[in-house]
């Protein structure tokens, strides 16, 4: 197992290797780490070895190339792709490329993973792995797919630390739990957050992890009457109660893009009176903010309006364009996208070249133009 974990000393020597990146305000001192703006993601792909290959030769590219944000999840790919995130740092630090200082390392735990591939009867497979074992109870699954309980999320952590190989994981997050609002009321659903969230908290007083937070799709970005809408001043208060005022929860992740900028423009959560945006609740909060989707999954980067595009003039592609929206959207720690091809690394990571707009010109954007 690989020891040690992301921290100041290695983050600014890995921002370090790339002073143009530097020059060019491509990484961001956040708290006591620089982290890099564009981040790799590793959600897509099929479960198969030739994904496999791709993806440990994307992940090389980019860690060389000036990304030192990874986030990963157990069930992206049967686990493959935590297993591909292990196998790159493990030969990089072998080969005296990486050290683990550098890195961020993210991951998440919540529905339930297959391994390797699907498997042949899913019934059969989740009564053997997870409620024969005692891991889980019927009463604690959501949907069919989904938990939160401390002990499932235990095991979880333990296995994706084995997937990775490392000793302690940078950020781990309770994934998409909004899920549990489809059957639960909002006080029960609080209430497993907090003991979800003091379970975490335990784990960072052992080594494990070094702070957590939660990944979502709809629940920061939905209107606060809709079902399955999480506030994010209630689950701040489930991080106070498990762990106290010095609690560490310290990041959400959810998706935001041209397509989808309702996590900028929903004014839909509540700060000291007034109603602000998940982005700028956060901001104000002092939590860190990673995107997903920041392509549309590939959409944004296929097909984007003229009248966009041109917004952009110092952008080779409109895949820049659309992470160039999202890494200089105020608030925004680092946008993280999808790449498995060294061309489309090349192609997004022309952005350290290019510094992020300034709020001035972000605001700007949302001008009226003829």
């Amino acid at each position: 197992m690989i020891q040690s974990f992301a921290n100041l000393e290695g983050t600014e020597k890995f921002a370090h290797h790339f002073p143009q990146a530097l020059r060019t305000s491509y990484f961001r001192k956040t708290g006591e780490l620089f982290l890099s703006s564009i981040g790799l993601g590793t959600y897509l792909g099929e479960m198969d070895d030739a994904t496999d290959q791709k993806s440990h030769q994307a992940a090389v590219q980019c860690l060389k190339s000036g990304i030192n944000v990874i986030d990963s999840a157990i069930n992206y790919r049967g686990q493959r792709s935590e297993r591909v995130i292990g196998g790159v740092i493990r030969d990089l630090i072998g080969q005296v490329k990486l050290a683990r200082e550098e890195l961020f390392l993210s991951t998440k735990g919540g529905f339930i993973p297959f391994d390797t591939d699907f498997p042949s009867n899913p019934v059969d497979y989740l009564a053997e792995n997870y409620l024969g074992s005692g891991i889980l109870k019927e009463e604690d699954i959501i949907q069919g797919c989904h938990a939160m309980t401390p002990k499932y999320l235990d095991h979880q952590l333990e296995k994706s630390l084995q997937n990775l190989g490392v000793d302690t994981i940078d950020l781990y997050y309770v994934h998409n739990p909004e899920t549990q609002l489809e059957e639960i009321s909002e006080d029960e659903f609080y209430d497993r957050l907090t003991k979800a969230f003091e379970l975490l908290e335990k784990k960072v007083l052992e080594g494990k992890i070094k702070m957590y937070g939660t990944a979502t799709w709809n629940g920061y970005r939905i209107s606060d009457d809709s079902k399955g809408y999480l506030s994010l001043k209630k689950v701040i208060g489930a991080a106070v109660r498990a762990g106290g005022a010095h609690h560490h929860f310290k990041a959400i992740q959810l998706p935001y893009n041209f397509g989808m900028p309702e996590a900028l423009t929903n004014q839909n959560q509540a700060w000291e009176g007034e109603t602000v945006s998940a982005i700028e609740f956060a901001r104000r909060a002092g939590l860190l903010v990673f995107t997903s989707a920041s392509l549309l999954q590939g959409r944004l980067a296929q097909r984007m309006p003229d009248r966009i595009r041109s917004l952009f003039p110092e952008c080779s592609s409109q895949a820049a364009c659309a992470l160039q929206f999202v890494r200089s959207t105020p608030g925004v720690t680092t946008a993280l996208v999808g790449m498995k091809s060294l061309a489309h690394i090349s192609e997004n990571l022309s952005l350290v070249q290019i510094p992020p707009l300034n709020e001035e010109a972000f605001a700007n954007l949302f001008v009226n133009r003829p």
